[in-house]
Protein backbone atom coordinates (compact mmCIF):
# COMPACT_ATOMS: atom_id res chain seq x y z
CA UNK A 1 0.00 0.00 0.00
CA UNK A 2 1.17 3.51 -0.81
CA UNK A 3 0.15 6.48 1.36
CA UNK A 4 1.18 9.88 -0.01
CA UNK A 5 0.32 13.30 1.39
CA UNK A 6 1.31 16.49 -0.41
CA UNK A 7 0.19 19.80 -1.83
CA UNK A 8 -1.07 20.02 -5.39
CA UNK A 9 -1.27 23.14 -7.56
CA UNK A 10 -2.75 23.29 -11.08
CA UNK A 11 -2.17 25.77 -13.90
CA UNK A 12 -3.42 26.03 -17.46
CA UNK A 13 -0.57 26.56 -19.94
CA UNK A 14 -0.21 26.58 -23.71
CA UNK A 15 2.21 24.67 -25.93
CA UNK A 16 4.83 27.43 -26.06
CA UNK A 17 4.89 27.72 -22.25
CA UNK A 18 5.15 23.96 -21.86
CA UNK A 19 8.04 23.86 -24.33
CA UNK A 20 9.92 26.55 -22.40
CA UNK A 21 9.24 24.92 -19.05
CA UNK A 22 10.23 21.45 -20.27
CA UNK A 23 13.59 22.82 -21.32
CA UNK A 24 14.13 24.62 -18.01
CA UNK A 25 12.87 21.81 -15.77
CA UNK A 26 15.06 19.33 -17.64
CA UNK A 27 18.07 21.17 -16.23
CA UNK A 28 17.08 20.86 -12.57
CA UNK A 29 14.78 17.83 -12.36
CA UNK A 30 14.85 14.23 -13.54
CA UNK A 31 12.69 13.25 -16.49
CA UNK A 32 10.33 10.37 -15.77
CA UNK A 33 11.78 7.27 -17.42
CA UNK A 34 8.37 6.54 -18.96
CA UNK A 35 8.11 9.90 -20.73
CA UNK A 36 9.35 8.82 -24.11
CA UNK A 37 8.91 11.45 -26.82
CA UNK A 38 5.26 12.33 -26.33
CA UNK A 39 4.69 11.28 -22.74
CA UNK A 40 2.92 8.20 -21.38
CA UNK A 41 -0.75 7.30 -21.23
CA UNK A 42 -2.72 7.59 -18.01
CA UNK A 43 -6.18 6.01 -17.93
CA UNK A 44 -8.53 6.05 -14.93
CA UNK A 45 -11.95 4.59 -14.20
CA UNK A 46 -13.82 6.79 -11.74
CA UNK A 47 -16.44 5.53 -9.33
CA UNK A 48 -19.26 7.64 -7.93
CA UNK A 49 -22.48 7.20 -6.00
CA UNK A 50 -25.85 6.62 -7.65
CA UNK A 51 -26.54 10.33 -7.15
CA UNK A 52 -23.02 11.36 -8.26
CA UNK A 53 -22.21 12.97 -4.91
CA UNK A 54 -18.46 13.18 -5.59
CA UNK A 55 -19.17 15.04 -8.83
CA UNK A 56 -21.64 17.39 -7.13
CA UNK A 57 -19.33 18.15 -4.21
CA UNK A 58 -16.56 19.13 -6.62
CA UNK A 59 -18.85 21.33 -8.72
CA UNK A 60 -20.30 22.95 -5.60
CA UNK A 61 -16.80 23.75 -4.34
CA UNK A 62 -16.66 21.64 -1.19
CA UNK A 63 -13.28 22.17 0.46
CA UNK A 64 -13.16 18.63 1.87
CA UNK A 65 -13.96 15.76 -0.47
CA UNK A 66 -12.85 12.33 -1.71
CA UNK A 67 -12.80 10.36 -4.94
CA UNK A 68 -12.19 6.74 -5.84
CA UNK A 69 -10.59 5.61 -9.08
CA UNK A 70 -8.80 2.67 -10.66
CA UNK A 71 -5.76 3.59 -12.76
CA UNK A 72 -3.48 2.03 -15.37
CA UNK A 73 -0.64 3.29 -17.53
CA UNK A 74 0.63 2.47 -21.03
CA UNK A 75 0.87 -1.30 -20.89
CA UNK A 76 -1.66 -1.94 -18.09
CA UNK A 77 0.85 -4.11 -16.23
CA UNK A 78 0.30 -2.00 -13.12
CA UNK A 79 -3.29 -1.54 -11.93
CA UNK A 80 -3.95 0.72 -8.95
CA UNK A 81 -7.01 1.34 -6.84
CA UNK A 82 -6.77 4.83 -5.36
CA UNK A 83 -8.65 6.77 -2.73
CA UNK A 84 -7.79 10.44 -3.02
CA UNK A 85 -8.83 12.78 -0.23
CA UNK A 86 -8.60 16.56 -0.47
CA UNK A 87 -8.77 19.14 2.30
CA UNK A 88 -7.96 22.71 1.30
CA UNK A 89 -4.74 22.58 -0.78
CA UNK A 90 -3.55 19.29 0.79
CA UNK A 91 -4.01 15.97 -0.98
CA UNK A 92 -3.71 12.51 0.53
CA UNK A 93 -3.69 9.48 -1.73
CA UNK A 94 -3.92 5.83 -0.73
CA UNK A 95 -3.01 3.30 -3.43
CA UNK A 96 -3.46 -0.47 -3.64
CA UNK A 97 -2.01 -2.67 -6.38
CA UNK A 98 -4.67 -4.91 -7.92
CA UNK A 99 -4.52 -8.10 -9.92
CA UNK A 100 -6.31 -8.22 -13.26
CA UNK A 101 -9.06 -10.36 -11.71
CA UNK A 102 -9.55 -7.85 -8.90
CA UNK A 103 -9.73 -5.05 -11.47
CA UNK A 104 -12.39 -6.94 -13.40
CA UNK A 105 -14.35 -7.38 -10.18
CA UNK A 106 -14.18 -3.64 -9.56
CA UNK A 107 -15.52 -2.93 -13.05
CA UNK A 108 -18.52 -5.15 -12.27
CA UNK A 109 -19.11 -3.43 -8.90
CA UNK A 110 -18.09 -6.63 -7.11
CA UNK A 111 -16.04 -5.26 -4.21
CA UNK A 112 -16.05 -8.24 -1.84
CA UNK A 113 -12.40 -9.12 -2.53
CA UNK A 114 -11.37 -5.96 -0.67
CA UNK A 115 -12.39 -7.61 2.61
CA UNK A 116 -9.91 -10.40 1.90
CA UNK A 117 -7.02 -7.96 1.50
CA UNK A 118 -4.73 -7.46 4.53
CA UNK A 119 -4.55 -3.65 4.18
CA UNK A 120 -6.82 -1.64 6.49
CA UNK A 121 -7.41 0.93 3.73
CA UNK A 122 -8.89 -1.84 1.55
CA UNK A 123 -11.56 -2.42 4.19
CA UNK A 124 -12.20 1.32 4.48
CA UNK A 125 -12.62 1.63 0.72
CA UNK A 126 -15.00 -1.34 0.74
CA UNK A 127 -17.19 0.28 3.39
CA UNK A 128 -17.28 3.55 1.46
CA UNK A 129 -18.12 1.82 -1.82
CA UNK A 130 -20.91 -0.31 -0.35
CA UNK A 131 -22.41 2.18 2.09
CA UNK A 132 -22.76 4.88 -0.57
CA UNK A 133 -23.62 2.58 -3.51
CA UNK A 134 -20.60 3.46 -5.67
CA UNK A 135 -20.60 2.33 -9.29
CA UNK A 136 -18.21 2.81 -12.25
CA UNK A 137 -19.15 6.07 -13.99
CA UNK A 138 -16.52 7.37 -16.39
CA UNK A 139 -13.15 6.60 -17.97
CA UNK A 140 -10.67 9.47 -18.28
CA UNK A 141 -7.50 9.23 -20.37
CA UNK A 142 -4.70 11.67 -21.20
CA UNK A 143 -1.02 11.87 -22.09
CA UNK A 144 1.43 12.96 -19.39
CA UNK A 145 4.99 14.28 -19.32
CA UNK A 146 6.55 14.23 -15.85
CA UNK A 147 9.60 15.70 -14.12
CA UNK A 148 10.72 14.46 -10.70
CA UNK A 149 12.83 15.48 -7.73
CA UNK A 150 13.19 13.07 -4.81
CA UNK A 151 13.52 15.82 -2.24
CA UNK A 152 10.04 16.69 -0.89
CA UNK A 153 8.61 14.20 -3.39
CA UNK A 154 8.33 17.03 -5.92
CA UNK A 155 6.67 16.37 -9.29
CA UNK A 156 5.81 18.67 -12.16
CA UNK A 157 3.55 17.11 -14.78
CA UNK A 158 2.01 18.25 -18.07
CA UNK A 159 -1.28 16.58 -18.98
CA UNK A 160 -2.70 16.94 -22.49
CA UNK A 161 -5.13 15.43 -25.01
CA UNK A 162 -7.81 14.81 -22.40
CA UNK A 163 -10.39 12.29 -23.62
CA UNK A 164 -13.11 10.18 -22.02
CA UNK A 165 -15.88 7.60 -22.23
CA UNK A 166 -19.13 7.35 -20.29
CA UNK A 167 -20.43 4.34 -22.21
CA UNK A 168 -17.70 1.70 -22.39
CA UNK A 169 -16.30 1.43 -18.86
CA UNK A 170 -13.85 -1.40 -19.51
CA UNK A 171 -10.62 0.10 -18.21
CA UNK A 172 -8.57 -2.69 -19.82
CA UNK A 173 -10.08 -2.42 -23.32
CA UNK A 174 -7.26 -1.52 -25.73
CA UNK A 175 -9.82 -0.65 -28.43
CA UNK A 176 -11.74 1.78 -26.25
CA UNK A 177 -13.39 4.58 -28.21
CA UNK A 178 -12.97 7.94 -26.48
CA UNK A 179 -14.32 11.42 -27.19
CA UNK A 180 -12.16 14.56 -26.85
CA UNK A 181 -12.77 16.66 -23.77
CA UNK A 182 -10.46 19.60 -24.49
CA UNK A 183 -8.74 21.29 -27.40
CA UNK A 184 -5.39 19.95 -28.63
CA UNK A 185 -3.58 23.04 -27.37
CA UNK A 186 -4.89 22.85 -23.81
CA UNK A 187 -2.35 21.62 -21.26
CA UNK A 188 -2.72 21.29 -17.50
CA UNK A 189 0.46 21.68 -15.49
CA UNK A 190 0.35 20.15 -12.01
CA UNK A 191 2.92 20.90 -9.32
CA UNK A 192 2.98 18.45 -6.41
CA UNK A 193 5.23 18.57 -3.36
CA UNK A 194 5.54 17.89 0.36
CA UNK A 195 5.99 20.63 2.99
CA UNK A 196 7.46 23.34 0.75
CA UNK A 197 8.35 24.00 -2.88
CA UNK A 198 11.96 24.85 -3.63
CA UNK A 199 12.28 28.55 -4.42
CA UNK A 200 14.07 28.01 -7.74
CA UNK A 201 11.26 25.71 -8.95
CA UNK A 202 8.63 28.11 -7.64
CA UNK A 203 10.24 31.05 -9.45
CA UNK A 204 10.35 29.07 -12.66
CA UNK A 205 6.67 28.14 -12.35
CA UNK A 206 5.68 31.72 -11.51
CA UNK A 207 7.13 32.93 -14.79
CA UNK A 208 4.21 31.31 -16.59
CA UNK A 209 2.13 34.31 -15.46
CA UNK A 210 -0.87 32.03 -15.03
CA UNK A 211 -3.33 31.84 -12.18
CA UNK A 212 -4.04 28.65 -10.31
CA UNK A 213 -7.08 26.74 -11.51
CA UNK A 214 -9.36 24.04 -10.18
CA UNK A 215 -9.42 21.62 -13.09
CA UNK A 216 -11.19 18.33 -12.40
CA UNK A 217 -10.56 15.89 -15.23
CA UNK A 218 -13.35 13.66 -13.93
CA UNK A 219 -15.95 16.43 -13.88
CA UNK A 220 -14.96 17.72 -17.30
CA UNK A 221 -15.05 14.21 -18.72
CA UNK A 222 -18.70 13.86 -17.74
CA UNK A 223 -19.75 16.68 -20.04
CA UNK A 224 -22.32 14.49 -21.83
CA UNK A 225 -24.28 13.02 -18.92
CA UNK A 226 -23.81 16.17 -16.83
CA UNK A 227 -24.26 18.74 -19.56
CA UNK A 228 -24.57 22.21 -18.08
CA UNK A 229 -23.23 21.23 -14.66
CA UNK A 230 -19.52 21.80 -15.32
Amino acid sequence: MLDVQRKELKYLVDISEMTRLKRALGQIMIKDIHNGVNGYRVRSLYFDTLGDSDFEEKVDGYDKRQKIRMRIYDNAEIIKLELKAKESDMQRKYSLLLSRKEAENMMHADYGFLLERPEKIAHSIYIKLMTNCYRPKCIVEYDRLAFLKDTNDTRVTFDMNLRASESNLNLLDENLILYPVCSLGEITMEVKYNSFLFSYIKQMINRTDKSQISNSKYCRARKISKKGRF
